[in-house]
């Protein structure tokens, strides 16, 4: 039976166009898991690198470690029964130092690199494939922003981890029978605002990315784009944290029971050489597995984060208007979609505001 007529001077409802991988519309939950998928699955190459990228330091260092811990263990036994407290700590201070520094460089080059997976997300929006070199092209003049914006969220991160700790220090210092009492409640809100910072800033690199902006510009951008949207978005991470960590988990448990099997079942009178041996074989592939399921779930997580950005842009700029006159005109094939409109370029705010807005206009 054929819908009935619309009211005398409305138009027909149409659904919203869906070029690529989300409809041209405000996205539900749904979409935006499904779009992630699918950005993952048509630009593997793009993704896919920049989450191996994202992980290698991660992934050499656990490789390493394991491997010379499994096959050096007893002589680091025979050296710290013979070494002097100082000796230890020293070696206990440059494992810290350089473990610090591991992981600056790992902050930083995330940063980096979820400005760059942004670009195949945002260009799958409109059904455009994306490939590594590709996505290298269309990121390199915005490589210096998002260099200088990991910077300052580095450094950031930092101060705050150092005032922190000193107020530690001070409270031990100064309360000290209390100072246990009151560590708990102040360590518990630094981790919430820490969260809630987070939060605010999570879409800063795409939105140097995407709208050309500068580090500071960025962060003052994802501050406004996430405005009343902030428990929103923390669900939304909060979920897909928690599902990327138990996929995780479920491949790497029996990866973790590899040495075990292996040595009952390869070398069961093998002796400890044979042992140290197969430790550090099994150690450094689970490592390797760890970094190939590891750049998945970045891949995975920083695509949400794309998705999040275009999704508040399409809430509050009208960026679905923007996305369906490049669709409609076919201007610029090889860029990046959304980057030739400036930030509140539309009119109005919110879906369907903007004057001839789909499906009342072109």
């Amino acid at each position: 039976m054929p819908y009935a007529a619309p009211p005398y001077g409305q138009p027909r409802y149409a659904a919203p166009p869906k070029p690529g991988i989300i409809p041209l519309r405000p996205l539900m939950f749904g979409e935006v898991l499904d779009g992630s998928f699918q950005s993952i699955r048509r630009n593997a190459k793009a993704m896919l690198g920049g989450g191996l990228l994202a992980q290698s330091l991660s992934a050499v260092l656990a490789a390493v470690i394991t491997g010379v811990a499994a096959t050096s263990s007893r002589s680091i036994e025979s050296w710290a029964t013979t070494a002097s407290s100082t000796d230890i700590a020293s070696l206990g201070i440059g494992l810290m130092v350089s473990f610090t520094i591991l992981s600056i460089l790992s902050v930083f080059m995330s940063v980096v690199l979820q400005g760059a997976m942004v670009v195949p997300v945002a260009r799958a929006v409109l059904n455009r494939p994306t490939g590594f070199r590709r996505m290298l092209s269309l990121v390199r003049p915005r490589l210096g922003a998002l260099a200088r914006l990991a910077a300052v969220l580095v450094g950031a991160a930092a101060v705050a981890i150092l005032i922190f700790f000193a107020l530690i220090v001070l409270l031990f210092s100064n309360v000290r029978g209390a100072a246990a009492l009151l560590a708990f409640p102040l360590m518990m809100g630094f981790a919430v605002l820490f969260l809630w910072v987070a939060i605010k800033l999570m879409v800063a690199p795409a939105a140097v990315v995407i709208e050309e902006l500068g580090a500071f510009a960025g962060l003052r951008r994802s501050w406004v784009l996430t405005r009343a949207n902030w428990w929103r978005i923390l669900g939304i991470t909060l979920v897909v944290g928690i599902l990327v960590a138990v996929i995780t988990q479920v491949v790497l448990i029996p990866a973790s029971l590899l040495p075990t099997i292996l040595s009952g079942v390869v070398s069961p009178h093998g002796g400890s050489g044979q042992d140290a041996t197969v430790t550090a074989v099994v150690g450094v592939l689970t490592a390797v597995l760890g970094a190939l399921v590891g750049a998945v779930g970045y891949a995975f997580q920083t695509s949400v984060m794309a998705l999040l950005y275009m999704d508040l842009r399409m809430r509050k700029d009208g960026l679905d208007i923007v996305l369906l006159r490049e669709l409609e005109s076919g201007s610029d094939p090889d860029g990046v979609p959304g980057r030739t409109s400036a930030a509140g370029s539309i009119a109005g705010s919110g879906y369907g505001t903007a004057p001839g807005a789909w499906p009342h206009g072109s």
